[in-house]
């Protein structure tokens, strides 16, 4: 009955999904990072174009492909042609390789990316450095099929795994999940299989499941991108894991800050729901299940799993102590558990591909994949999808394919807001829980920033920190007063009005504060300064003993000098750039600085022609000749 009834739906929808064979689709990628470069109008035109030819030709608005550097995407998919992906494209573009593509047989090889599948005339992503590293599980049709058709998701394979599970008992679903050594990829990397384990077995005929969909990381949207690209794969994740734990209802726990997320979450539900695949008597297996969305209000606490249902309980969102753990005692009481998204969309793939395939990805404690939001100073920023033990030197320089602007790679702050900064010596360290543990960083959620020579590590520490300070929930003294108090020392540091005994505080107060504190939230806010006093300390020691800094970023211990042998006479860009007017001739006609005036806004360097490169940046302040005042 239950294969039966799927079959069914999978035929019908494929009756309706087009895959580029028989007629021609064109996908533009529509999710947050493509409307903010622009999709919007692009899909606009491409439809446009094709109405105005009269084209037969199916145009799809799609997720993310994850080369957000790209954006705007477009892919084209045209019988007897491989998939074609054209990045940067604009109305004008896109209409011009629609019509080009479409109706002149040529394919624009000079706006295209890459080719989707082999072939002999466009390379694709797998011939690019990126594509040795890539492997794309999760991934796999974010970009590629609409997220608001659930056809294309069953045409595709979709829901083929609960069907299986469903015709299996609980106990067998639990069982693969175990083997499988999936570890939960919210941060903590605890075994998924043993929480189940857990919940199944505590007393009580009432269970729930959350789907912890709270991502605040800054730099983060992994989370975001796969609830707006496919978020069916979530929900068959989610059917599954109810079904394995013995729960009837599921809760989507997701910032009100990601409203189209929202939106195609709640379009998919309602739409399994009709298909027979959410609610009573799911495929006709006498299963029933169901999910409903909880907006968040966006408090980086609510991550915490405790914290988190005590929000979905209508309480302040605060941590309490643990055990009783959620999968014993969660929410109303009842046992629960919670789950990243990441971590039950890795779900459907195990019960239809088995627990030995998923351990042959990655490493023998740290399974499967990882996804990571690449930000900061590399080259193509995006989505990448890698197996568990890849470098972070490859990473960044292979998948991201290096740092942007020609700069000097630094360090790369991985794990959140908490997480650690690590420096170029630890580059080759493998990718998973425990090896970025021992280096003094964490997986967390898979935020991922690049840092290059003009970062200041102080500055750094203090940015991630100030940030967990802001978002504590005030309940644990060490939490609330320590992060504020080493805040405070930062803050100095950065001034030059640092005292050589700070480190040593700095230290300790770190130490104290991870001890101390209740939540997770608490005990890794230090890491940010732990990681960098370890990495670091000589630009720590720089700016308290020399009151310089190295990275010529901290305002209070820079000077801007316009260099005279450089300085082109003719030419006044600095002087018109400048909003306080600091900037004027001298008897010789070259431009000086009044150091007095001058706000450090960066605009005379900026408008400096690069020929003349004339404004350069000092450190400490006292470094420029003769104070730099007007003669």
């Amino acid at each position: 009955m239950i294969e039966q009834n799927l079959a069914r739906l999978v035929q019908e929808a494929a009756g309706r999904y087009g895959d580029g064979k028989e007629t021609p689709v064109v996908m533009v990628g529509a999710a947050t990072c493509g409307r903010a470069a622009g999709a919007l109008a692009v899909l606009d035109a491409v439809s446009q174009t094709v109405q105005r030819l009269g084209l037969p030709a199916e145009v799809r608005e799609v997720g993310c492909l994850g080369h957000c550097y790209a954006e705007p995407l477009l892919v084209v998919a045209k019988p007897g042609w491989p998939a074609v992906a054209y990045g940067y494209v604009d109305e004008g573009t896109a209409g011009r390789i629609v019509e080009d593509f479409l109706v002149n047989d040529d394919p624009c090889i000079e706006f295209a990316l890459a080719a989707l599948e082999p072939n002999e005339l466009i390379p694709t992503f797998a011939d690019f450095a990126r594509g040795a590293c890539e492997q794309k599980v999760v991934l796999e049709k974010c970009g590629l099929i609409d997220p608001q058709n659930i056809d294309h998701y069953l045409a595709t394979g979709g829901y083929a795994a609960l069907a299986r599970s469903l015709m299996q008992e609980p106990e067998a679903v639990l069982e693969e999940i175990v083997r499988s050594g999936l570890r939960g990829r919210g941060g903590a990397g605890f075994p998924t299989g043993r929480k189940w384990q857990t919940c199944r077995e505590a007393e009580g005929e009432i269970k729930y499941l959350i789907c912890n969909a709270d991502e605040g990381d800054p730099g983060a949207f992994m989370d975001r991108t796969i609830l707006e690209s496919n978020p069916h794969l979530l929900l068959e994740g989610m059917v599954i894991a109810a079904h394995a734990i013995g729960a009837t209802q599921g809760y989507i726990y997701v910032r009100a800050e990601y409203p189209l997320a929202v939106q195609r979450l709640q379009t998919a539900i309602k739409q399994a729901r009709s298909k027979g695949l959410l609610g009573e008597d799911i495929l006709g297996s006498g299963f029933g299940f169901d999910i409903a969305v909880f907006q968040g209000s966006g408090a980086f606490v609510c991550g915490e799993e405790t914290a988190l249902i005590a929000s979905l309980e209508g309480e302040p969102g605060l941590p309490r102590v643990r055990p009783p753990f959620p999968a014993q005692a969660g929410l109303w009481g009842r046992p629960t558990v919670i789950n990243n998204v990441k971590t039950l969309s890795y779900v459907p793939h195990i019960i239809s591909k088995g627990a030995d395939w998923f351990r042959s990805l990655g490493s023998e404690q740290s399974p499967g994949t990882a996804i990571f939001a690449l930000a900061g100073k590399v080259v193509n920023t995006g989505l990448a999808e890698v197996p568990m033990s890849t470098t972070l030197r490859q990473l960044i320089f292979e998948v991201g394919s290096g740092i942007a602007n020609g700069r000097q790679f630094k360090a790369v702050q991985i794990g959140g807001p908490s997480g650690g900064c690590l420096p170029e010596e630890v580059l080759d360290t493998p990718i998973d829980f425990d090896s970025l543990r021992q280096a003094g960083a964490m997986m967390g959620s898979g935020g991922l920033v690049v840092l290059d020579q003009d970062d200041c590590m102080v500055e750094i520490a203090r940015f991630f920190l100030d940030f967990t300070r802001q978002e504590s929930c005030g309940k644990c003294t060490f939490c609330r007063l320590g992060t504020e108090q080493m805040v405070r020392i930062l803050d100095r540091i950065t001034r030059g009005q640092g005292r050589p005994e700070d480190l040593d505080l700095l230290e300790n107060l770190a130490r104290s504060v991870q001890a101390g504190s209740l939540c997770n939230l608490g005990r890794t806010a230090p890491n940010p300064v732990l990681s960098t006093l370890r990495y670091f300390r000589h630009e720590y020691e720089a700016h308290i003993k020399e009151k310089r800094c190295p990275s010529l970023m901290c305002k209070d211990l820079i000077a801007y000098y316009i260099l005279p042998d450089k300085c082109e006479r003719s030419c006044d860009a600095c002087v018109g750039s400048c909003p306080v007017e600091a900037i004027a001739n001298n008897e010789d006609r070259i431009k000086v600085i009044d150091q007095a005036k001058c706000v450090k806004c960066d605009s005379c360097r900026v408008a400096c022609p690069p020929q003349y490169s004339a404004v350069v940046k000092l450190s400490p302040p006292d470094a420029v000749p003769g104070g730099g005042g007007v003669k």
